[in-house]
Protein backbone atom coordinates (compact mmCIF):
# COMPACT_ATOMS: atom_id res chain seq x y z
CA UNK A 1 0.00 0.00 0.00
CA UNK A 2 1.29 3.46 -0.90
CA UNK A 3 2.56 5.60 1.95
CA UNK A 4 0.69 8.74 2.99
CA UNK A 5 2.57 11.87 4.03
CA UNK A 6 0.26 12.63 7.00
CA UNK A 7 -2.20 10.59 8.99
CA UNK A 8 -4.50 10.58 12.01
CA UNK A 9 -4.45 7.58 14.35
CA UNK A 10 -7.61 7.23 16.48
CA UNK A 11 -6.92 5.02 19.49
CA UNK A 12 -10.05 3.40 20.97
CA UNK A 13 -8.64 0.64 23.20
CA UNK A 14 -9.04 1.20 26.96
CA UNK A 15 -5.80 2.56 28.45
CA UNK A 16 -5.32 -0.42 30.76
CA UNK A 17 -5.06 -2.70 27.70
CA UNK A 18 -3.20 -0.29 25.44
CA UNK A 19 0.42 -0.43 26.67
CA UNK A 20 1.32 -3.89 25.29
CA UNK A 21 -0.35 -3.01 21.98
CA UNK A 22 1.39 0.32 21.36
CA UNK A 23 4.50 -0.91 19.55
CA UNK A 24 2.69 -3.07 16.96
CA UNK A 25 0.09 -0.32 16.41
CA UNK A 26 2.81 2.28 15.80
CA UNK A 27 4.70 -0.09 13.51
CA UNK A 28 1.55 -0.68 11.46
CA UNK A 29 0.88 3.05 11.25
CA UNK A 30 4.50 3.79 10.28
CA UNK A 31 4.17 1.48 7.26
CA UNK A 32 1.37 3.72 5.95
CA UNK A 33 2.42 7.22 7.05
CA UNK A 34 5.90 8.59 6.35
CA UNK A 35 5.97 12.16 7.70
CA UNK A 36 3.45 13.34 10.35
CA UNK A 37 1.26 11.04 12.45
CA UNK A 38 -1.33 12.72 14.66
CA UNK A 39 -2.72 10.62 17.52
CA UNK A 40 -6.23 11.16 18.91
CA UNK A 41 -6.97 9.40 22.19
CA UNK A 42 -10.57 8.28 22.67
CA UNK A 43 -10.63 5.10 24.83
CA UNK A 44 -13.88 3.16 24.55
CA UNK A 45 -15.01 4.74 21.27
CA UNK A 46 -17.18 2.40 19.19
CA UNK A 47 -17.41 2.78 15.43
CA UNK A 48 -19.77 -0.16 14.94
CA UNK A 49 -23.11 1.47 15.85
CA UNK A 50 -25.48 3.32 13.54
CA UNK A 51 -25.17 6.64 15.39
CA UNK A 52 -22.48 9.13 14.45
CA UNK A 53 -19.76 8.87 17.17
CA UNK A 54 -18.82 12.12 18.89
CA UNK A 55 -15.58 13.21 20.51
CA UNK A 56 -15.91 13.36 24.29
CA UNK A 57 -13.61 14.70 27.03
CA UNK A 58 -10.95 12.34 28.39
CA UNK A 59 -10.17 12.95 32.06
CA UNK A 60 -6.49 13.82 32.44
CA UNK A 61 -5.16 11.38 35.02
CA UNK A 62 -1.60 10.34 35.79
CA UNK A 63 -2.39 7.16 33.85
CA UNK A 64 -3.07 9.32 30.79
CA UNK A 65 0.16 11.27 31.26
CA UNK A 66 2.09 8.00 31.66
CA UNK A 67 0.47 6.73 28.47
CA UNK A 68 1.57 9.87 26.60
CA UNK A 69 5.13 9.19 27.76
CA UNK A 70 4.90 5.54 26.68
CA UNK A 71 3.58 6.45 23.27
CA UNK A 72 6.36 8.97 22.59
CA UNK A 73 8.91 6.44 23.88
CA UNK A 74 7.51 3.89 21.43
CA UNK A 75 7.75 6.46 18.65
CA UNK A 76 11.53 6.45 19.13
CA UNK A 77 11.60 3.30 17.00
CA UNK A 78 10.24 5.38 14.13
CA UNK A 79 12.36 8.54 14.35
CA UNK A 80 11.63 9.63 10.80
CA UNK A 81 7.96 9.88 11.76
CA UNK A 82 6.84 13.09 13.46
CA UNK A 83 4.32 11.83 16.05
CA UNK A 84 2.02 14.40 17.70
CA UNK A 85 -0.53 13.46 20.38
CA UNK A 86 -3.49 15.84 20.16
CA UNK A 87 -4.63 17.14 23.55
CA UNK A 88 -7.79 19.15 22.82
CA UNK A 89 -10.10 16.51 24.33
CA UNK A 90 -7.82 15.68 27.30
CA UNK A 91 -8.94 17.80 30.24
CA UNK A 92 -7.30 18.35 33.60
CA UNK A 93 -9.33 18.73 36.79
CA UNK A 94 -10.21 22.39 37.14
CA UNK A 95 -13.06 24.66 38.14
CA UNK A 96 -12.31 27.04 35.28
CA UNK A 97 -12.11 24.61 32.33
CA UNK A 98 -13.20 26.13 29.04
CA UNK A 99 -15.95 24.04 27.43
CA UNK A 100 -15.03 21.71 24.58
CA UNK A 101 -15.78 23.46 21.32
CA UNK A 102 -17.56 21.63 18.55
CA UNK A 103 -15.57 23.40 15.83
CA UNK A 104 -13.18 21.49 13.60
CA UNK A 105 -9.55 21.87 14.65
CA UNK A 106 -7.08 22.91 11.95
CA UNK A 107 -3.84 20.95 11.74
CA UNK A 108 -0.54 22.04 10.20
CA UNK A 109 -0.44 18.88 8.07
CA UNK A 110 -4.03 17.86 7.24
CA UNK A 111 -4.27 14.04 7.44
CA UNK A 112 -4.51 12.16 4.15
CA UNK A 113 -5.51 8.94 5.91
CA UNK A 114 -7.28 8.11 9.18
CA UNK A 115 -6.22 4.93 10.98
CA UNK A 116 -7.63 3.19 14.03
CA UNK A 117 -7.00 0.24 16.32
CA UNK A 118 -10.77 -0.41 16.38
CA UNK A 119 -11.38 -3.84 14.87
CA UNK A 120 -14.36 -5.64 13.37
CA UNK A 121 -15.18 -9.20 14.45
CA UNK A 122 -14.26 -10.68 11.08
CA UNK A 123 -11.01 -8.70 10.72
CA UNK A 124 -12.11 -7.00 7.52
CA UNK A 125 -11.97 -3.45 6.15
CA UNK A 126 -15.74 -3.16 6.77
CA UNK A 127 -17.00 -0.15 4.81
CA UNK A 128 -19.66 1.15 7.25
CA UNK A 129 -17.04 1.19 10.05
CA UNK A 130 -14.55 3.01 7.81
CA UNK A 131 -17.24 5.53 6.89
CA UNK A 132 -17.98 6.14 10.56
CA UNK A 133 -14.22 6.57 11.17
CA UNK A 134 -13.92 9.12 8.36
CA UNK A 135 -16.97 11.05 9.62
CA UNK A 136 -15.56 11.05 13.14
CA UNK A 137 -12.14 12.27 11.96
CA UNK A 138 -13.56 15.09 9.82
CA UNK A 139 -15.91 16.20 12.61
CA UNK A 140 -12.84 16.75 14.84
CA UNK A 141 -10.02 17.85 12.54
CA UNK A 142 -9.32 19.43 9.18
CA UNK A 143 -8.47 16.55 6.86
CA UNK A 144 -7.59 16.29 3.17
CA UNK A 145 -10.67 16.23 0.89
CA UNK A 146 -9.87 12.75 -0.45
CA UNK A 147 -9.49 11.17 2.99
CA UNK A 148 -8.65 7.47 3.06
CA UNK A 149 -9.27 5.17 6.03
CA UNK A 150 -7.65 1.96 7.26
CA UNK A 151 -8.53 -0.36 10.14
CA UNK A 152 -5.23 -1.56 11.59
CA UNK A 153 -4.87 -5.24 12.45
CA UNK A 154 -1.41 -5.52 14.02
CA UNK A 155 -0.10 -8.93 15.02
CA UNK A 156 -0.31 -8.52 18.78
CA UNK A 157 1.02 -12.03 19.38
CA UNK A 158 4.44 -11.09 18.04
CA UNK A 159 4.33 -7.39 18.92
CA UNK A 160 7.59 -5.57 19.59
CA UNK A 161 6.68 -4.70 23.17
CA UNK A 162 6.34 -8.32 24.19
CA UNK A 163 10.02 -8.92 23.40
CA UNK A 164 11.50 -5.46 24.03
CA UNK A 165 9.70 -3.67 26.85
CA UNK A 166 9.88 0.09 27.10
CA UNK A 167 12.41 1.11 29.73
CA UNK A 168 10.25 3.71 31.48
CA UNK A 169 9.78 3.41 35.23
CA UNK A 170 6.31 4.12 36.53
CA UNK A 171 5.27 6.70 37.43
CA UNK A 172 6.92 8.53 34.54
CA UNK A 173 5.44 11.90 35.57
CA UNK A 174 5.02 13.01 39.14
CA UNK A 175 4.45 16.18 41.10
CA UNK A 176 7.63 16.97 42.97
CA UNK A 177 6.08 16.53 46.39
CA UNK A 178 5.95 13.79 49.04
CA UNK A 179 2.27 13.19 48.24
CA UNK A 180 1.81 9.80 46.60
CA UNK A 181 -0.08 9.60 43.33
CA UNK A 182 -2.16 6.83 41.83
CA UNK A 183 -2.75 6.13 38.10
CA UNK A 184 -6.43 7.08 38.31
CA UNK A 185 -5.75 10.29 40.22
CA UNK A 186 -6.96 13.35 38.23
CA UNK A 187 -4.30 15.83 37.22
CA UNK A 188 -4.89 19.35 38.48
CA UNK A 189 -5.26 22.16 35.95
CA UNK A 190 -3.66 25.58 36.36
CA UNK A 191 -4.26 28.94 34.72
CA UNK A 192 -0.64 29.56 33.72
CA UNK A 193 2.63 27.70 33.83
CA UNK A 194 6.07 27.45 32.30
CA UNK A 195 8.49 25.03 30.70
CA UNK A 196 11.95 25.61 29.29
CA UNK A 197 14.64 23.97 27.20
CA UNK A 198 16.88 24.27 24.17
CA UNK A 199 14.37 22.46 21.92
CA UNK A 200 16.95 21.78 19.23
CA UNK A 201 15.59 19.40 16.58
CA UNK A 202 12.35 18.82 18.45
CA UNK A 203 12.32 15.17 19.53
CA UNK A 204 10.08 12.81 21.47
CA UNK A 205 11.50 13.65 24.90
CA UNK A 206 10.79 17.33 24.21
CA UNK A 207 7.26 16.35 23.18
CA UNK A 208 6.63 14.60 26.51
CA UNK A 209 7.80 17.68 28.43
CA UNK A 210 5.67 20.04 26.32
CA UNK A 211 2.60 17.77 26.30
CA UNK A 212 2.50 17.50 30.09
CA UNK A 213 2.84 21.28 30.36
CA UNK A 214 -0.02 21.71 27.85
CA UNK A 215 -2.28 19.34 29.81
CA UNK A 216 -1.61 21.25 33.05
CA UNK A 217 -2.07 24.73 31.56
CA UNK A 218 -5.63 25.90 30.86
CA UNK A 219 -5.01 29.45 29.67
CA UNK A 220 -1.37 30.29 29.01
CA UNK A 221 1.94 28.47 28.72
CA UNK A 222 5.23 30.36 28.83
CA UNK A 223 7.94 28.48 26.94
CA UNK A 224 11.55 29.58 27.48
CA UNK A 225 13.92 28.69 24.64
CA UNK A 226 17.62 28.73 25.55
CA UNK A 227 19.71 31.23 23.60
CA UNK A 228 23.10 33.00 23.57
CA UNK A 229 25.15 32.36 26.74
CA UNK A 230 23.04 29.33 27.72
CA UNK A 231 24.14 27.59 24.49
CA UNK A 232 27.89 27.89 25.06
CA UNK A 233 28.14 24.73 27.16
CA UNK A 234 26.16 22.62 24.69
CA UNK A 235 27.88 19.83 22.79
CA UNK A 236 28.59 20.85 19.18
CA UNK A 237 26.85 24.24 19.56
CA UNK A 238 27.85 25.06 15.97
CA UNK A 239 25.24 22.55 14.78
CA UNK A 240 22.38 23.92 16.88
CA UNK A 241 19.41 25.14 14.87
CA UNK A 242 19.14 28.95 14.90
CA UNK A 243 16.82 30.35 17.58
CA UNK A 244 14.19 31.45 15.04
CA UNK A 245 14.10 27.99 13.46
CA UNK A 246 13.71 26.26 16.84
CA UNK A 247 10.87 28.65 17.76
CA UNK A 248 9.14 28.04 14.42
CA UNK A 249 9.09 24.24 14.87
CA UNK A 250 8.12 24.57 18.53
CA UNK A 251 5.25 26.93 17.78
CA UNK A 252 3.82 24.68 15.07
CA UNK A 253 3.90 21.66 17.39
CA UNK A 254 2.26 23.50 20.31
CA UNK A 255 -0.53 25.07 18.25
CA UNK A 256 -1.20 21.66 16.68
CA UNK A 257 -1.56 19.76 19.95
CA UNK A 258 -3.55 22.36 21.93
CA UNK A 259 -4.68 25.44 19.99
CA UNK A 260 -6.90 26.68 22.83
CA UNK A 261 -3.82 27.76 24.82
CA UNK A 262 -2.03 31.07 24.51
CA UNK A 263 1.68 30.38 24.01
CA UNK A 264 4.30 32.93 25.02
CA UNK A 265 7.60 31.71 23.53
CA UNK A 266 10.51 33.78 24.82
CA UNK A 267 14.33 33.59 24.71
CA UNK A 268 15.84 32.05 27.82
CA UNK A 269 18.96 34.07 28.62
CA UNK A 270 19.61 33.07 32.24
CA UNK A 271 18.94 29.94 34.33
CA UNK A 272 15.78 31.40 35.93
CA UNK A 273 14.01 33.01 33.00
CA UNK A 274 10.37 34.09 33.36
CA UNK A 275 9.77 31.26 35.86
CA UNK A 276 11.91 33.14 38.37
CA UNK A 277 10.18 36.50 38.07
CA UNK A 278 6.62 36.13 36.76
CA UNK A 279 4.15 36.28 39.68
CA UNK A 280 1.27 34.95 37.57
CA UNK A 281 2.88 31.55 36.93
CA UNK A 282 1.69 28.59 39.01
CA UNK A 283 3.67 25.55 37.83
CA UNK A 284 6.92 24.54 36.14
CA UNK A 285 7.56 21.30 34.26
CA UNK A 286 11.13 19.97 34.57
CA UNK A 287 13.00 16.81 33.64
CA UNK A 288 15.09 14.60 35.91
CA UNK A 289 18.13 16.57 34.74
CA UNK A 290 16.66 20.00 35.34
CA UNK A 291 14.87 19.24 38.63
CA UNK A 292 17.62 20.95 40.65
CA UNK A 293 17.23 23.97 38.41
CA UNK A 294 13.50 23.97 39.24
CA UNK A 295 14.32 23.93 42.93
CA UNK A 296 16.73 26.84 42.40
CA UNK A 297 13.94 28.77 40.63
CA UNK A 298 11.69 28.30 43.65
CA UNK A 299 14.41 29.46 46.06
CA UNK A 300 14.93 32.52 43.87
CA UNK A 301 11.17 33.24 43.88
CA UNK A 302 10.97 32.92 47.67
CA UNK A 303 13.94 35.27 48.07
CA UNK A 304 12.07 37.81 45.96
CA UNK A 305 8.74 37.50 47.74
CA UNK A 306 7.01 35.28 45.17
CA UNK A 307 5.13 32.04 45.77
CA UNK A 308 6.79 28.75 44.89
CA UNK A 309 5.79 27.01 41.68
CA UNK A 310 4.32 23.51 41.67
CA UNK A 311 7.06 21.37 40.11
CA UNK A 312 6.23 18.44 37.82
CA UNK A 313 9.15 16.16 37.06
CA UNK A 314 9.34 14.12 33.83
CA UNK A 315 11.36 10.92 33.46
CA UNK A 316 13.99 10.89 30.73
CA UNK A 317 13.38 8.68 27.71
CA UNK A 318 16.00 5.98 27.18
CA UNK A 319 17.77 5.81 23.83
CA UNK A 320 18.25 2.11 23.15
CA UNK A 321 20.17 2.76 19.93
CA UNK A 322 22.78 5.18 21.30
CA UNK A 323 26.33 4.68 20.11
CA UNK A 324 29.73 5.19 21.70
CA UNK A 325 30.15 8.65 23.23
CA UNK A 326 26.43 9.35 22.87
CA UNK A 327 24.11 9.81 25.84
CA UNK A 328 21.88 6.89 26.82
CA UNK A 329 18.84 9.18 26.86
CA UNK A 330 16.93 10.67 23.93
CA UNK A 331 18.95 13.84 23.41
CA UNK A 332 19.53 16.62 20.90
CA UNK A 333 23.26 16.29 21.64
CA UNK A 334 23.22 12.76 20.25
CA UNK A 335 21.29 13.93 17.19
CA UNK A 336 23.95 16.57 16.54
CA UNK A 337 26.70 13.96 16.89
CA UNK A 338 24.93 11.82 14.29
CA UNK A 339 25.06 14.77 11.87
CA UNK A 340 28.86 14.64 11.84
CA UNK A 341 29.99 13.37 8.44
CA UNK A 342 26.57 13.91 6.82
CA UNK A 343 25.99 16.22 3.89
CA UNK A 344 24.26 19.33 5.30
CA UNK A 345 23.58 21.22 2.05
CA UNK A 346 23.80 20.49 -1.69
CA UNK A 347 27.33 20.55 -3.20
CA UNK A 348 28.46 23.44 -5.37
CA UNK A 349 28.56 23.03 -9.14
CA UNK A 350 32.02 23.96 -10.37
CA UNK A 351 32.13 23.56 -14.17
CA UNK A 352 35.40 25.50 -14.27
CA UNK A 353 37.22 22.77 -12.30
CA UNK A 354 38.66 19.65 -13.96
CA UNK A 355 35.66 17.48 -14.89
CA UNK A 356 37.34 14.31 -13.62
CA UNK A 357 38.21 15.66 -10.17
CA UNK A 358 36.01 16.34 -7.12
CA UNK A 359 37.50 19.02 -4.85
CA UNK A 360 36.89 19.44 -1.13
CA UNK A 361 38.02 22.39 0.97
CA UNK A 362 39.02 21.33 4.50
CA UNK A 363 39.12 24.02 7.17
CA UNK A 364 38.86 24.59 10.93
CA UNK A 365 40.15 26.84 13.68
CA UNK A 366 43.70 26.45 14.96
CA UNK A 367 43.96 23.34 17.13
CA UNK A 368 40.86 21.74 15.62
CA UNK A 369 42.73 18.68 14.35
CA UNK A 370 42.19 19.64 10.71
CA UNK A 371 45.59 18.34 9.57
CA UNK A 372 45.03 14.94 11.21
CA UNK A 373 41.70 14.67 9.38
CA UNK A 374 43.49 15.54 6.13
CA UNK A 375 45.93 12.67 6.71
CA UNK A 376 43.06 10.27 7.41
CA UNK A 377 41.41 11.31 4.14
CA UNK A 378 44.74 10.87 2.33
CA UNK A 379 44.97 7.29 3.63
CA UNK A 380 41.51 6.66 2.14
CA UNK A 381 42.70 7.75 -1.29
CA UNK A 382 42.34 11.53 -1.44
CA UNK A 383 44.99 13.80 -2.97
CA UNK A 384 45.82 16.42 -0.30
CA UNK A 385 46.98 19.96 -1.10
CA UNK A 386 48.53 21.59 1.98
CA UNK A 387 48.05 25.36 1.64
CA UNK A 388 50.71 26.01 4.30
CA UNK A 389 53.27 24.16 2.22
CA UNK A 390 52.19 26.14 -0.82
CA UNK A 391 52.71 29.30 1.22
CA UNK A 392 56.25 28.19 2.14
CA UNK A 393 56.96 27.51 -1.54
CA UNK A 394 55.60 30.93 -2.53
CA UNK A 395 57.76 32.70 0.10
CA UNK A 396 60.97 30.92 -0.94
CA UNK A 397 63.58 32.87 -2.93
CA UNK A 398 62.52 32.68 -6.55
CA UNK A 399 58.97 31.81 -5.51
CA UNK A 400 56.05 33.72 -7.02
CA UNK A 401 55.40 35.75 -3.85
CA UNK A 402 58.99 36.36 -2.73
CA UNK A 403 59.75 39.58 -4.60
CA UNK A 404 56.30 41.22 -4.12
CA UNK A 405 56.46 40.56 -0.33
CA UNK A 406 60.01 41.95 -0.03
CA UNK A 407 59.04 45.04 -2.04
CA UNK A 408 55.95 45.59 0.15
CA UNK A 409 57.59 45.07 3.56
CA UNK A 410 61.29 45.87 3.01
CA UNK A 411 64.51 43.88 3.14
CA UNK A 412 64.63 43.98 6.95
CA UNK A 413 62.17 41.03 6.98
CA UNK A 414 64.94 38.83 5.48
CA UNK A 415 67.37 36.46 7.19
CA UNK A 416 71.04 36.88 6.31
CA UNK A 417 70.72 34.04 3.83
CA UNK A 418 67.92 35.89 2.00
CA UNK A 419 65.02 33.80 3.29
CA UNK A 420 61.93 35.63 4.50
CA UNK A 421 61.82 35.66 8.30
CA UNK A 422 58.18 34.70 8.80
CA UNK A 423 58.28 35.60 12.52
CA UNK A 424 59.36 39.15 11.73
CA UNK A 425 56.81 39.38 8.94
CA UNK A 426 54.13 38.00 11.26
CA UNK A 427 54.89 40.64 13.91
CA UNK A 428 54.45 43.34 11.24
CA UNK A 429 50.96 42.25 10.24
CA UNK A 430 49.58 40.88 13.50
CA UNK A 431 46.92 43.25 14.83
CA UNK A 432 47.40 45.60 11.87
CA UNK A 433 44.52 45.09 9.46
CA UNK A 434 45.98 47.33 6.77
CA UNK A 435 49.34 45.54 6.71
CA UNK A 436 47.65 42.14 6.88
CA UNK A 437 45.51 42.99 3.86
CA UNK A 438 48.59 43.99 1.89
CA UNK A 439 50.13 40.59 2.65
CA UNK A 440 47.01 38.53 1.95
CA UNK A 441 46.35 40.43 -1.29
CA UNK A 442 49.77 39.17 -2.41
CA UNK A 443 49.69 35.67 -0.97
CA UNK A 444 46.14 34.36 -1.44
CA UNK A 445 45.96 34.69 -5.25
CA UNK A 446 49.42 33.11 -5.52
CA UNK A 447 48.44 30.15 -3.31
CA UNK A 448 45.18 29.72 -5.25
CA UNK A 449 47.16 29.53 -8.52
CA UNK A 450 49.55 26.98 -7.01
CA UNK A 451 46.57 24.97 -5.72
CA UNK A 452 45.12 24.80 -9.25
CA UNK A 453 48.47 23.51 -10.50
CA UNK A 454 48.33 20.84 -7.79
CA UNK A 455 44.84 19.87 -8.98
CA UNK A 456 46.32 19.21 -12.43
CA UNK A 457 48.89 16.97 -10.74
CA UNK A 458 46.07 15.11 -8.97
CA UNK A 459 44.38 14.54 -12.32
CA UNK A 460 47.66 13.28 -13.79
CA UNK A 461 47.88 10.79 -10.91
CA UNK A 462 44.32 9.70 -11.75
CA UNK A 463 42.98 10.77 -8.35
CA UNK A 464 39.22 11.21 -8.00
CA UNK A 465 39.04 13.34 -4.83
CA UNK A 466 41.28 16.28 -4.01
CA UNK A 467 41.45 18.04 -0.62
CA UNK A 468 42.58 21.65 -0.15
CA UNK A 469 43.70 21.82 3.48
CA UNK A 470 43.48 25.50 4.44
CA UNK A 471 42.78 27.27 7.72
CA UNK A 472 41.87 30.45 5.79
CA UNK A 473 39.81 28.68 3.11
CA UNK A 474 36.74 30.90 3.61
CA UNK A 475 38.56 34.14 4.44
CA UNK A 476 40.57 33.77 1.22
CA UNK A 477 37.47 33.03 -0.84
CA UNK A 478 38.82 29.64 -1.90
CA UNK A 479 35.42 28.05 -1.34
CA UNK A 480 34.78 29.23 -4.91
CA UNK A 481 37.19 26.58 -6.19
CA UNK A 482 35.80 23.57 -4.30
CA UNK A 483 32.66 21.47 -4.63
CA UNK A 484 32.23 21.10 -0.87
CA UNK A 485 33.54 22.77 2.30
CA UNK A 486 34.37 20.36 5.13
CA UNK A 487 34.92 21.94 8.56
CA UNK A 488 36.50 20.39 11.67
CA UNK A 489 35.06 21.85 14.90
CA UNK A 490 36.28 21.76 18.47
CA UNK A 491 35.31 23.73 21.61
CA UNK A 492 37.42 26.86 21.92
CA UNK A 493 38.65 25.81 25.38
CA UNK A 494 39.96 22.54 23.93
CA UNK A 495 41.56 24.40 21.02
CA UNK A 496 43.40 26.69 23.49
CA UNK A 497 44.64 23.66 25.45
CA UNK A 498 45.94 22.01 22.29
CA UNK A 499 47.65 25.16 21.00
CA UNK A 500 49.39 25.71 24.36
CA UNK A 501 50.55 22.09 24.41
CA UNK A 502 51.59 21.95 20.74
CA UNK A 503 53.12 25.39 20.17
CA UNK A 504 54.30 26.32 23.66
CA UNK A 505 52.25 29.52 23.71
CA UNK A 506 50.61 31.09 26.74
CA UNK A 507 46.86 30.74 27.11
CA UNK A 508 46.47 34.44 26.35
CA UNK A 509 48.50 34.11 23.14
CA UNK A 510 46.50 31.05 22.10
CA UNK A 511 43.22 32.89 22.69
CA UNK A 512 44.53 35.89 20.76
CA UNK A 513 45.34 33.60 17.81
CA UNK A 514 41.81 32.18 17.83
CA UNK A 515 40.23 35.62 18.04
CA UNK A 516 41.98 36.59 14.80
CA UNK A 517 40.30 33.67 12.97
CA UNK A 518 36.72 33.00 11.89
CA UNK A 519 34.72 31.32 14.65
CA UNK A 520 33.62 27.72 14.30
CA UNK A 521 29.99 28.85 14.00
CA UNK A 522 30.86 31.10 11.04
CA UNK A 523 32.71 28.25 9.34
CA UNK A 524 29.87 25.78 9.84
CA UNK A 525 27.32 28.19 8.36
CA UNK A 526 29.14 27.83 5.02
CA UNK A 527 30.00 24.14 5.32
CA UNK A 528 28.66 21.06 3.58
CA UNK A 529 30.13 18.52 6.02
CA UNK A 530 31.16 18.95 9.66
CA UNK A 531 33.55 16.71 11.61
CA UNK A 532 34.94 16.88 15.13
CA UNK A 533 38.10 15.54 16.79
CA UNK A 534 36.72 16.02 20.30
CA UNK A 535 36.75 12.32 21.13
CA UNK A 536 39.26 9.48 20.93
CA UNK A 537 41.20 9.02 17.64
CA UNK A 538 39.23 5.91 16.66
CA UNK A 539 35.98 7.91 16.90
CA UNK A 540 37.45 10.54 14.57
CA UNK A 541 38.45 7.73 12.21
CA UNK A 542 34.87 6.40 12.24
CA UNK A 543 33.54 9.87 11.41
CA UNK A 544 36.00 10.31 8.54
CA UNK A 545 35.23 6.87 7.11
CA UNK A 546 31.49 7.59 7.32
CA UNK A 547 31.95 10.94 5.56
CA UNK A 548 34.16 9.32 2.91
CA UNK A 549 31.68 6.51 2.25
CA UNK A 550 28.81 8.98 1.89
CA UNK A 551 30.96 11.10 -0.43
CA UNK A 552 31.60 8.12 -2.71
CA UNK A 553 27.83 7.63 -3.09
CA UNK A 554 27.22 11.22 -4.24
CA UNK A 555 30.22 11.61 -6.54
CA UNK A 556 29.17 12.27 -10.13
CA UNK A 557 28.51 8.98 -11.94
CA UNK A 558 31.48 9.47 -14.27
CA UNK A 559 33.83 9.76 -11.28
CA UNK A 560 32.22 6.78 -9.51
CA UNK A 561 32.70 4.59 -12.57
CA UNK A 562 36.34 5.63 -12.91
CA UNK A 563 36.95 5.12 -9.18
CA UNK A 564 35.47 1.61 -9.30
CA UNK A 565 37.58 0.81 -12.37
CA UNK A 566 40.78 2.00 -10.68
CA UNK A 567 40.03 0.05 -7.48
CA UNK A 568 39.62 -3.13 -9.53
CA UNK A 569 43.04 -2.78 -11.18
Amino acid sequence: MAAFRSGLLVLTTPLASMAPRLAPILSSAARLVNHTLYVHLQPGLSLAGPAQPQSSPVQATFEVLDFITHLYAGAERHRDLDVRILLTNIQAKSAFLPPLTSSVQNLAHPPEVVLTDFQTLDGSQYNPVKQQLERYATSCYSCCPQLSSVLLYPDYETGELSTEPLDIPLPSIRPASPVSRSPKQPVRGYHRGAVGGTFDRLHNAHKVLLSVACVLAQEQLVVGVADKDLLKSKLLPELLQPYAERVEHLSEFLVDIKPSLTFDIVPLLDPYGPAGTDPSLEFLVVSEETYRGGMAVNRFRLENGLEELALYQIQLLKDHSHKENEEDKVSSSSFRQRMLGNLLRPPNKRPELPSNLYVLGLTGISGSGKSSVAQRLKSLGAFVIDSDQLGHRAYAPGGPAYQPVVEAFGTDILHKDGLINRKVLGSRVFGNKKQLKILTDIMWPVIAKLAREEMDLAVAQRKTVCIIDAAVLLEAGWQNMVHEVWTVVIPETEAVRRIVERDGLSEAAAQSRLQSQMRGQQLVEQSHVVLSTLWEPHVTQQQVEKAWDLLQKRLPETLQARDQHLSSL
